[in-house]
């Protein structure tokens, strides 16, 4: 992730890091859970 990185973009790089393990630690994973829900959460409105 960086900072020119589209809202879209870092969706994309949230669903594949959980989706394919990349996080160090179970704590890891649900702050990277947290992060793409509240993102989609903003995204639509809510």
């Amino acid at each position: 992730m960086n900072a020119n990185q589209t809202i879209s973009e870092l969706i994309e790089t949230l669903e594949q890091r959980i989706a394919k393990g990349e996080y160090k630690d179970s704590v890891h994973k649900i702050t990277l859970m947290t992060t793409l829900e509240t993102v989609q959460r903003i995204l639509n409105g809510k």
